[in-house]
């Protein structure tokens, strides 16, 4: 059953009787559901980001640190610290919150996260067409329709699914690094990757560790990106127990 948190701007699936231990928060175009068999009897909740699910998007274009400052009410209305996993896009907003409030942060389980751009970012560049079209489009040549047309023939997935301020949140969101606030992390971190993730390659979480004082990293053979759904066991394990 959905509740409302922070104030009915967020809502979410309690997992459990007990205290909350565990927040999860799921990735890009996701819902909370993707957690269904990794919280399945423990005491947590999964919330559907702003923008996904039945949450509502937000009233502007933010980052991930926008995205924190929504979901840190819901933290701060929990009895005690709570561990954090966060898939993806849910785990750049779960590094934002462990330095934000590190207080109600007891530990992070990042599963698959772009913690830190592509070691081969900037090695691609966009369509041809794509960039004539972008062109004729400053200079004011050509209008909106056309535009839209290129960004829908050669956009991502992701950038072609979004519409209105999600769009502009993940055009933000896509260029964001985090070394600064993984420096700032004491909190113990759990790093799994499945080792086929063509979407977030395991170089990203080997160099993150770099950055890390208390950190493990878990690497899933023949798994992919969407590690909570191919491998929920593994996830739970590092939640249960873990060490964390």
């Amino acid at each position: 059953m959905l509740k409302s948190f922070a104030e009915g701007t967020v809502f979410g699936e309690r997992f459990g009787d007990g205290p909350v231990q565990v927040l999860a928060l799921h990735g890009w175009g996701r819902d909370r559901r993707d957690f269904d068999e990794v919280l399945r009897g423990l005491d947590a909740v999964a919330v559907d980001l702003p923008g996904f699910g039945a949450s509502p998007a937000p009233v502007e274009a933010i980052g991930t640190a926008g995205y924190a400052a929504l979901i840190a009410p819901v933290l701060d209305a929990l009895d005690e610290p709570a561990i954090l996993v966060g898939h993806s896009f849910g785990g750049r907003v779960a590094v934002h919150l462990a330095v934000l409030i590190p207080d109600k942060v007891r530990a992070l389980v990042l599963v698959g996260v772009p913690l830190l751009r592509r070691a081969d970012a900037g090695k691609g560049s966009p369509p041809l067409p794509y960039r004539a079209v972008r062109a004729l489009r400053r200079l004011g040549w050509v209008g909106d329709g056309r535009m839209e047309r290129a960004r829908q023939r050669y956009g991502s997935a992701d950038y072609r699914a979004a519409t209105g301020v999600m769009r502009q949140v993940l055009v933000t969101v896509v260029n964001e690094s985090y070394e600064l606030q993984l420096d700032q992390i004491h909190q113990p971190v759990r790093l799994i990757w499945g080792s086929n993730d063509a979407d977030v390659p395991v170089e990203i979480a080997e160099r993150a560790m770099h950055h890390l004082t208390n950190a493990q990293l878990s690497v899933l053979e023949g798994v992919g990106h969407h590690v909570c759904l191919e491998a929920p066991e593994a996830v739970r394990a590092a939640l249960v127990g873990g060490g964390l």
